[in-house]
C-alpha cells in the first residue's frame, strides 16, 4: 500500500488530492459524485449526517482520504464506508478497548490516521480506504449537538470547502421548533454573491417548520466571490430563535423522557457589580495588551449608570484603580478610560493576589438586590507570589464562597487552560479562551456582552415525579442566554407533568410553575421521537464531565463511569469513548479520540464552552513493523502524506534503525543542540500555518504557509509593530510601511530597503530580514522543479523571549545507555528516538545530516495545535 501513490481526498472540509503534483491530472484522478449534508433539529437538538460518494477514475488502486469538518461541541455518534456492497461501521468502545484493538493492528504493521483541530469552532474527522480501480465508496458520517443560545439566538455552522466543483451538491436542513420559529436568518460566506441563488427557505405549519437548501449548480460553485476553479470555500451559518410567549418556559414530553427550557425576558435586568481583573505581565506585551485596552475601552462604555465596577491590574504586584466599587457614572467611566490607555505589560503573574483582591472589593461593597462578577483575564500561569494550582484555587474557592462566578478568558495559545477551567467551574464560572489573533478585542467585547445583562440569580428548578435529572441549580441567568433542564418521569402513566422555578428577582423571589398534559399528542415525527432521550443522554454526557473534572477518589470514578456507560449506550465518542473503524484491508485499524482543550490533566477538559476548544482528535499513526511492545502512544502524528521515508524498528530481538519505505508528508525541522555532536529534529505534519516566530515585547512575529504537495513553506509573513508588514512567497516580496509600498521580485540583482529599524537584503536565493533587534533569513529553494521557502534563525538575540516553532534555543539532551530502544533524556523525561537523516534547508546546498528524531511535543513541550494561526 505505500509503495503506491496516495490520493487523497479531502471532503467537506478541504479535498486534497496528492497522488501527482500535476494538478490537472489529480483532478481527473477522483470523481466525487455525490456530496449531501442532511441536518435536522428538533427543539435544538441537531443531527447531523454527511454522506459522500467518491468514484476512483483510475486503472489502479488509489487511497481515498474522507476528512470533515465538525462543531467542536458535537458527539459523533455513527460512521460507515460503502465500498462495493459491503459496510464497514465504527463501533464505539471504551478507551482502553479500542487502544488494545488498536494495538493489536499496530503489531501487524498497519497505520491510522489523524484528526486534528481546525479553527475555533470546528474539529476533523479522517480516515482513508484503499479503493480498486474504477470503484466507488460511500462514506457516512454522523454527528449530535445541542444548539445553545447565546445573544438571543442558535447557530447551526455548516462548513464546505471542496477542491473541486461536485455535480450533486446539496445541504439540506430541517428546523422543527414547537413554540414556532421568531426568526431566521441564513449567513456566512456560502450565502453571498450568485451563491444566495442557490438558497431556498421554505416555512410551514404557522412557523412550527423551516426548510432551508442549498443547491449551487456546479456553475455556480466556481463564480461565487470565495469560489474558485476549485469550487466552494466557506461556511452556511443558520440562525434564528423561537418564539417565547410563555415566561415558565417550554416543556417537551416524549416517551418517558422531558425537557424544559427556561429563558423568560419579561424581568427586569439587575445591576450588577463587576469587577475586571487585568493580567499586565512582561507576557500581555504588544498586540494582547492593546486589544485589551480597545476591549475595555468598549466594554466601559457599554456598562449602565446603575452597575458598579472596578479596575484590578496586575503582574507581580496588584494595582487598584480605586479600592472601591463606583457607579458607572459618565464622570466616573471617563476616568476609568483614561487609566485603561495606561496600562503597560511588566513584571512577573500573580494570579493569587489579583483574583484575592477582587473578590475582597466585592466582599466589601456589599450592595442588596445586585448581581456580583469576577472577570480574569490572564494569558500565562502563575508565576510569582502563590504558584502551587491547587493552593490558587483552594484559596480562591475560599474566598468566593459560592456567593458569585467568576468568569476567566485565557488569552493566547499558552495559557494554562486546563487550571482556568477548574477555576471558573468551581466558582460557578465558566472559562473562554480568547485567541490571538486580529479580532481579540471583538472576542472580549463579545464575552461580556453575553453577561452584560443578568436577569435573575439564584435559580433553582424542581420537578416532582423526575428523576436523573440534568443540572437544576443555576447560580446566574442572563438575558439573551437560555437554562435547559432534561431528565425521566418516574411514572409514565401519570396525565400531567409540572415544573417549578424558584429564583431571585432584584433581591426579591419569583416562582415560576407551569403543567404540562402528557398525553397530548406529540408534534415531533415519528423519525425523531427518540431526539428527546438522546437529547438527555448527551446533556448528561456533557455535565457528568464537566463534575468529573472536580471530583477526586470513589466520586470521580463513579462520575466517570456513569459518563462511560451512557457514552457506550449511546455510542457517543467522547472524552471517555473512542471510535473503532475496521477497513477492509486485512482488518486496519483506526481509533478517534474526542479532542481535550489546554494541557496536562487527566484526559478530560470540561466543554465549559463550545468555542473554547483548541483540541484535537488524536489518531496515532504508527512505522510499519513497529514492534507491539513498545509505546508509541505519545509520538508525532504522521497520518498526512511525507514524502521522505519514515524510519522503523525492526523485529523486538533486532534493533535497527534503518527506513522502511513509508511514505509520509511533512517538514522536518533541524535543532542544533550545544555539546551535542548529533542535533535533534522532528517533524510537522502538511498543510500547516504556523507560528514560526515571535517576540511579544518588540510586537515582532513571523508565520509561515505549507502546502500538502511539497515540503518548506510557500508563502512567509513577517509583522513588525503595527505599520511593517513584509509579504513573502515564492515569486515575490512585498513590503508595507503604512501607506508606502515596495514590491521585490526574486532573482533580481542585490536590493537593499533600510527604514525605521527595518533593513531588508535582497539577493538572488537569499534573503536577510532585520526588524529591530531580530535577523531572520529567508531561502529560497527550488526542488523537483518546484519553488519553496525556508525559514532560518542563526543568532538568538539576548534577554529576549522568542517563541514559536524556531523559538527554541535552550533545549538539551544526554543519550540514555543501556537502553534496547534508543532513548535520549530530556528535562528530566526520557523520549524514545531514532537516527534519522535532515535535508538542511537552512544552506543553499542542503546537505543531508543524522538527528536525533523526536516528537514534537517532547520539544516543544506543547501540542502543534498550540502554533498554528487562522491567519498570515
Amino acid at each position: 500500500m505505500m509503495d503506491r501513490a496516495a490520493l487523497q481526498v479531502i471532503l467537506l472540509g478541504m479535498f486534497l488530492m496528492s497522488a501527482t503534483s500535476d494538478p490537472v491530472k489529480k483532478k481527473k484522478n477522483v470523481d466525487i459524485y455525490s456530496f449531501y449534508i442532511n441536518s435536522t433539529v428538533t427543539s435544538r437538538y441537531a443531527t447531523t449526517v454527511i454522506t459522500s460518494r467518491v468514484a476512483n477514475t483510475l486503472n489502479e488502486s488509489q487511497e481515498i482520504q474522507f476528512e470533515v469538518k465538525i462543531p467542536k461541541n458535537a458527539f459523533i455518534s455513527k460512521f460507515r464506508m460503502t465500498i462495493e456492497g459491503k459496510t464497514y461501521d465504527g463501533v464505539v468502545k471504551e478507551k482502553e478497548a479500542a487502544q488494545q484493538q488498536y494495538n493489536q493492528a499496530v503489531s501487524r504493521g498497519q497505520s491510522a490516521g489523524l484528526v486534528k483541530s481546525v479553527g475555533r469552532t470546528l474539529e476533523d474527522f479522517k480516515t482513508s480506504v484503499t479503493v480498486s480501480a474504477f470503484s466507488k465508496v460511500t462514506f457516512e458520517l454522523t454527528y449530535e449537538e445541542l444548539l445553545k443560545r447565546r445573544l438571543g439566538k442558535y447557530e447551526l455552522l455548516i462548513n464546505a470547502q471542496p477542491m473541486q466543483p461536485v455535480a450533486d451538491f446539496k445541504i439540506d436542513v430541517h428546523i422543527q421548533e414547537k413554540p414556532g420559529i421568531s426568526f431566521l436568518e441564513v449567513k456566512g460566506d456560502l450565502s453571498t454573491g450568485d451563491l444566495a441563488n442557490a438558497i431556498k427557505t421554505t416555512r410551514a405549519d404557522k412557523d412550527f417548520q423551516v426548510w432551508v437548501t442549498f443547491y449551487p449548480t456546479q456553475d455556480q460553485q466556481t463564480k461565487c466571490k470565495s469560489c474558485g476553479e476549485n469550487g466552494l470555500n466557506g461556511d452556511l451559518l443558520i440562525t434564528y430563535d423561537v418564539e417565547r410567549q410563555n415566561p415558565k418556559g417550554e416543556i417537551m414530553v416524549s416517551k418517558g423522557y422531558f425537557v424544559h427550557y427556561f429563558a423568560p425576558s419579561d424581568v427586569p435586568r439587575i445591576s450588577k457589580n463587576v469587577v475586571f481583573i487585568i493580567d499586565r505581565s512582561g507576557s500581555m506585551s504588544g498586540r494582547k495588551i492593546k486589544q485589551t485596552r480597545l476591549a475595555l475601552l468598549k466594554i466601559l462604555s457599554d456598562l449602565d449608570e446603575d452597575d458598579h465596577f472596578g479596575l484590578i491590574t496586575f503582574d507581580s504586584e496588584v494595582s487598584l484603580w480605586k479600592r472601591e466599587l463606583l457607579r458607572a457614572t459618565e464622570a466616573n467611566l471617563e476616568n476609568a478610560k483614561s487609566f485603561v490607555k495606561e496600562i503597560r505589560d511588566r513584571g512577573a503573574t500573580d494570579i493569587n493576589a489579583a483574583v484575592l483582591a477582587g473578590v475582597d472589593m466585592i466582599n466589601r461593597h456589599p450592595r442588596e438586590g445586585t448581581a456580583s462578577i469576577l472577570i480574569l483575564l490572564t494569558d500565562g500561569d502563575p508565576t510569582t507570589g502563590e504558584t502551587n494550582i491547587e493552593k490558587i484555587m483552594s484559596n480562591v474557592k475560599k474566598a468566593i464562597g459560592n456567593k458569585f462566578p467568576l468568569y476567566c478568558l485565557g488569552f493566547g495559545y499558552d495559557v494554562n487552560f486546563d487550571f482556568l477551567t477548574k477555576m471558573s467551574l468551581e466558582n460557578s464560572g465558566v472559562a473562554r479562551r480568547i485567541y490571538e489573533d486580529s479580532d481579540a478585542d471583538l472576542q472580549l467585547q463579545g464575552f461580556y456582552e453575553e453577561v452584560a445583562v443578568p436577569l435573575l440569580t439564584d435559580i433553582q428548578l424542581k420537578y416532582p415525579g423526575g428523576t436523573n435529572l440534568t443540572k437544576t441549580s443555576f447560580s446566574l441567568y442572563f438575558n439573551g442566554s437560555e437554562i435547559v433542564v432534561s431528565g425521566q418521569i418516574t411514572d409514565n402513566s401519570v396525565e400531567s407533568f409540572t415544573t417549578e422555578v424558584i429564583a431571585v428577582s432584584k433581591g426579591s423571589n419569583v416562582t415560576y410553575q407551569d403543567t404540562i398534559m402528557t398525553k397530548d399528542p406529540s408534534d415531533v415525527p415519528p423519525e425523531n421521537e427518540n431526539f428527546m432521550q438522546r437529547l438527555w443522554a448527551y446533556l448528561t454526557v456533557k455535565q457528568l464531565l464537566d463534575r468529573q473534572v472536580l471530583l477526586k477518589g470513589q466520586e470521580k470514578e463513579d462520575e466517570k463511569k456513569e459518563a462511560l456507560k451512557l457514552s457506550l449506550k449511546y455510542q457517543f465518542v467522547t472524552t471517555l469513548t473512542s471510535m473503532v473503524v475496521t477497513k477492509p484491508q486485512e482488518g486496519e485499524v483506526e481509533v478517534a479520540n474526542k479532542p481535550k482543550e489546554g494541557k496536562g490533566g487527566d484526559g478530560y477538559t470540561a466543554d465549559v464552552d463550545s468555542d473554547d476548544d483548541d483540541s484535537a482528535f488524536l489518531l496515532h499513526s504508527v512505522p510499519m513493523d513497529y514492534p507491539a511492545a513498545m509505546d508509541y502512544s505519545d509520538a508525532m502524528d504522521y497520518s498526512v502524506m511525507i514524502h521522505h521515508p519514515l524510519p522503523t524498528y525492526g523485529s523486538p530481538t533486532i534493533h535497527t534503525t534503518t527506513p522502511p519505505a513509508v511514505q509520509v508528508h511533512s517538514n522536518r525541522f533541524l535543532l542544533p543542540v550545544v555539546g551535542q555532536s548529533k542535533p535533534l529534529c522532528f517533524d510537522v505534519p502538511l498543510p500547516h500555518k504556523l507560528r514560526l516566530l515571535q517576540d511579544s515585547a518588540s510586537e515582532f512575529s513571523m508565520n509561515g504557509e505549507s502546502l500538502s504537495e511539497n515540503h518548506g513553506f510557500h508563502q512567509i509573513a513577517i509583522h513588525y509593530k503595527t505599520n511593517h508588514h513584509l509579504i513573502i512567497s515564492t515569486k515575490s516580496i512585498s513590503y508595507h510601511n503604512g501607506q508606502d509600498k515596495v514590491e521585490i521580485l526574486w532573482g533580481q540583482e542585490l536590493t537593499q530597503h533600510n527604514t525605521d529599524g527595518v533593513s531588508l537584503v535582497v539577493l538572488e536565493n537569499e534573503m536577510n530580514v532585520t526588524m529591530g533587534n531580530i535577523g531572520v533569513v529567508i531561502i529560497s529553494h527550488k526542488k523537483d522543479g518546484v519553488k519553496f521557502l525556508w525559514p532560518a534563525i542563526w543568532e538568538h538575540p539576548k534577554d529576549v523571549n522568542l517563541t514559536g516553532v524556531l523559538g527554541k534555543s535552550d533545549i538539551s539532551y544526554v543519550k540514555t545507555e543501556g537502553s534496547q530502544t534508543p532513548t535520549l533524556k530530556m528535562k528530566d523525561k526520557e523520549v524514545k528516538t531514532y537516527l534519522e537523516t535532515v535535508s538542511d534547508y537552512r544552506f543553499h546546498s542542503t546537505p543531508v545530516q543524522e538527528c536525533w528524531l523526536v516528537p514534537f511535543q517532547a520539544v516543544m513541550e506543547a501540542e502543534i495545535s498550540d502554533f498554528t494561526v487562522t491567519q498570515l
